[in-house]
């Protein structure tokens, strides 16, 4: 019996004749293709700029930078994400501010970060749309605008996702985009900033290139965040993709979660109105979670526990002080599944089979 994968990168001809493409034109570092993929991720994004990066850590730290967030600042978000959404606003100088999840969306909840707002001096918002369901964006912008904060969302696990019939990557100041390979589209490994604000974006640009604004003048202190242009031949070839990816996923997903409403024992994803989630994982949860996981790896199924221990409560964070049960509930009940474009009939079939053979064994 084969196993089915939890992740899939959907890498193929098309891919590796663009690469070989920059190759022979033998400009494989920085260039005009980095600024093409730059330009059509931005009309994908509906923003006037794009911004491509090394990685989407490399995005969230430049976005805060050309934000003008840095040191004394404090950004209110998550505990329940990986690691990399609290060390970029570390990285700017700045301190991370956790409150508390929604229990059914996992996101920010958004009533706890308007208390934190009215009650501590914050600068700005850091909105994660986990597993690609997009944060509660109406009521963080308006609580944004309120206490004049700035929004970044991070958006690293959400390419395709839209709020409000907007795409995620609009809805914010600034947004952050991950091209890891176990995403929706990879670049193997890159990031990309978008914003309408044309001050944000050259500040990005610039950071991202030693601070440069001529060849050898540097206006100020930045980094070699930049894109290589064999990352964005690649992804030029995923964004053509993504639209039937993401189609392709939210059919498995209603597929999962049609049989999953069946089984008392475990709770399927939600995706309230308005938003539509473009799952990146698809993300149950279970009290008895490693039950669940154990019993699905006897049948060849892979799963991932996204995150099991919140950033709160990292030893790299053991200065933090927080209050999140919601978070650390979910750490400890949350189990992702596969859901990916390479999945056929057989492998939901087996998945949804296994799955209700767990709640009756």
């Amino acid at each position: 019996m084969s196993s089915i994968p939890i992740a899939s990168p959907d890498l193929g001809e098309e891919e590796q004749r663009r690469v070989a493409e920059v190759i022979e034109d033998g400009h494989v570092a920085d260039g005009p293709l980095v600024r093409q993929f730059e330009s059509e991720y931005a009309e994908y994004c509906g923003t006037d700029h794009a911004v491509a990066t090394s990685n989407g850590t490399t995005a969230l730290h430049t976005a805060f930078e050309a934000l003008g967030i840095g040191e004394g600042d404090r950004v209110v978000t998550t505990p329940f994400s990986f690691i990399a959404s609290a060390n970029a606003i570390r990285f700017a100088g700045a301190e991370p501010v956790f409150v508390d999840v929604d229990p059914e969306t996992y996101n920010l909840d958004p009533h706890a970060v308007e208390a934190v707002a009215r009650e501590r001096d914050v600068d700005a918002i850091l909105a994660v749309h986990l597993y690609g369901l997009p944060a509660a964006m109406d009521h963080l912008r308006e609580v944004a605008d309120d206490h004049d904060l700035a929004l970044v969302e991070d958006a690293a696990q959400a390419h395709g996702a839209e709020y409000g019939g907007q795409p995620v990557g609009s809805l914010g100041d600034a947004a952050c985009f991950s091209f890891y390979p176990t995403k929706n589209m990879t670049t193997g490994e890159g990031g990309m900033i978008t914003t309408d604000r044309e001050d944000v974006a050259e500040r990005a640009a610039r950071f991202i290139n030693h601070g440069r604004t001529e060849t050898y003048e540097h206006a100020e202190v930045g980094h070699n965040f930049r894109m290589t242009s064999i990352a964005a031949a690649i992804g030029r070839a995923q964004l053509e993709k993504l639209p039937d990816n993401v189609e392709a996923r939210r059919s498995n997903a209603a597929t999962l979660t049609d049989a999953i409403e069946g089984v008392p024992s475990v709770t399927a994803p939600t995706e309230p109105a308005g938003r539509e989630h473009a799952y990146h994982q698809y993300t149950v949860r279970c009290e008895d979670r490693d039950a669940l996981r154990a019993h699905l790896d006897e049948r060849g199924i892979g799963t991932g526990v996204y995150y099991p221990l919140p950033i709160h409560q990292q030893p790299a964070y053991a200065d933090a002080t927080a209050s999140a049960p919601e978070a650390e509930r979910a750490a400890d009940e949350v189990l992702s599944l596969p859901v990916h474009q390479d999945l056929d009939e057989d492998d939901l079939r087996r998945m949804t089979d296994s799955i209700h053979t767990y709640n009756h064994d």
